[in-house]
């Protein structure tokens, strides 16, 4: 431990943050220009294993925390990379960094899930110890939970939480945060190797940093965001702007990202150009399902929002959900879907509701079993957002579809890859598949003209009728 004669020793915590532009808690590390600082991000792969952190997503954080690295480094700023096992380790890591450094303050970005308030809440309470002070920021989404309220109580709907969100963003007009300066009197600390895995497909297809994920978000809002609302829905088009991966990683703040979108619209929030205000309505949605997170923590541990649905008769049934997972169920938009996951890691956005609704709802097995299954195998899962989406389309959340809106996959493929581009692209066992036919080979397949594909794992009917009544029946039970 330092001396108390020494200038003061700030340490900035990095997790689901990792950039130095607009970054509020590496921004207030380094406002007084006299203190040291130096940072830190602490690996817990046991931790994340237990979460369903997909590997690929593993693996992308990891390629950023090196480019992040590098970054402090021209700063003057070195980062510390440490590996634990899972939470339950950090609160003695960091009392150990705290000693070892003479660490003053602590300062990191709020984190949402239950797990993760928990660890805060040691890791304060631990250097407290010490005389060493935790300072959490909200962060990660651009209006803080506790600003977007209905008269001191969180909504539970969407679009009277983001009528109460653009005013609150008007009123206050939050500017981004620029990169810390250079620090003069750096901490004398050497920056530790981080172990980077060698996915070469990986890297060009998510490559990592700052600098990529900027030039890809710039180009998104020069070239197609006033398309977005057009070609948004169709798989087989660049119509989204698929910068997730970077945002759930933190690697751009979603700041940042509106601020992109407001620059395309000329400043304005709403009413502006239609493609442009859709885009930034899904902003806002990503900041509703972050306060849901916060408000509700009964959603971060396994639970449905909607109490009353946790009495639905899930069906138990392995080979249907592996069928699922493994794009085989004979309906080719879903299975499409389900390839582009496993292949890739991120799938197309309205795919997310379609192959969701049709586990839920066609196959009438537990919306839980899906969610995991996205957390394992996204490189953009997001437990926010990836768990609002599946609640939405389960009919278990907040702002719900109704429980008998059920998405026909057969439509959905109809309207959204008319011509089978996309189905074409991930199901080549359809490849010669001419016409409308593609969306449901069935005849084609039972007549041996497509022998390696699957015929369907449901009739589509017979499986909308089945939820409705599972549904029906979970809310007589519920009735008094």
């Amino acid at each position: 431990m330092t001396s108390h004669s020494d200038p003061p020793v700030r340490l900035a915590w990095f997790r689901q943050d990792l950039r130095v532009h607009d970054n509020t808690a590496l921004h207030r590390a380094c406002e007084d220009r006299a203190a040291g600082v130096i940072a830190v991000f602490i690996a817990t792969p046991r931790q994340w294993q237990q979460h369903d952190m997909a590997p690929i997503r593993q693996r992308f954080l990891l390629r950023n925390v090196d480019h992040l690295q590098r970054a402090l480094a021209d700063l003057n700023i070195p980062l510390l990379f440490r590996e634990i096992d899972d939470y339950d380790g950090v609160p003695g890591l960091l009392q150990d960094l705290v000693q070892q450094f003479g660490i003053n303050d602590i300062y990191a970005n709020r984190e949402y899930g239950w797990n993760e308030k928990q660890r805060d809440r040691a890791v304060t309470q631990q250097v407290a110890k010490l005389g060493c002070t935790v300072h959490l920021f909200h962060d990660q989404p651009m209006l803080a939970p506790g600003l977007v309220t209905q008269t001191g109580k969180p909504y539970t709907v969407y679009t009277p939480f983001k009528k109460r969100w653009l005013e609150n963003w008007r009123a206050q007009r939050p500017s981004l945060q620029p990169a810390p300066a250079i620090r003069e009197h750096p901490v004398a600390a050497a920056s530790d190797p981080v172990p980077l895995p060698k996915e070469e497909f990986e890297d060009k297809l998510w490559p990592a940093g700052e600098k990529v994920a900027l030039q890809r978000l710039q180009g998104f809002c020069k070239e197609r965001i006033e398309d977005y609302k057009r070609d948004r829905d169709m798989p087989s088009l660049n119509g989204t702007s698929v910068i997730s991966p970077w945002l759930a990683a933190g690697v751009l703040s979603a700041r940042t990202c509106l601020q992109q979108a407001l620059g395309a619209n000329r400043g304005r929030l709403s009413g502006g150009q239609e493609g442009i205000d859709c885009w930034i309505s899904e902003l806002i949605w990503r900041d509703f399902y972050i306060h849901i997170l916060d408000c509700f923590p009964l959603v971060s541990k396994n639970r449905a929002f909607k109490r009353e649905t946790e009495s639905v008769a899930w069906r138990d049934d392995e080979k249907d959900f592996a069928a699922w997972c493994s794009g085989r169920t004979g309906i080719p938009i879903v299975d499409a879907a389900m390839r582009q996951l496993v292949q890739t890691g991120w799938m197309h956005n309205r795919l997310r509701m379609v192959v969701a609704m049709f586990l839920s709802k066609q196959l009438l097995l537990d919306w839980r079993l899906g969610e995991r299954f996205f957390m394992q195998h996204l490189i953009d899962g997001h437990l926010a957002s990836n768990n609002g989406g599946w609640q939405w389309a389960a009919s278990t959340g907040t702002d719900a579809a109704p429980y008998f809106r059920i998405f026909n996959p057969l439509t959905q493929s109809q309207r959204f890859d008319p011509d089978g581009v996309f189905i074409r692209r991930y199901v080549p066992e359809l490849a010669a598949v001419q016409g409308k036919d593609i969306h449901l080979p069935a005849p084609l397949v039972r007549a041996g003209l497509a022998p390696d594909y699957p015929l369907p794992i449901v009739d589509l009917k017979f499986g909308r009728e089945r939820a409705l009544e599972a549904f029906a029946a979970a809310k007589r039970r519920d009735e008094p």
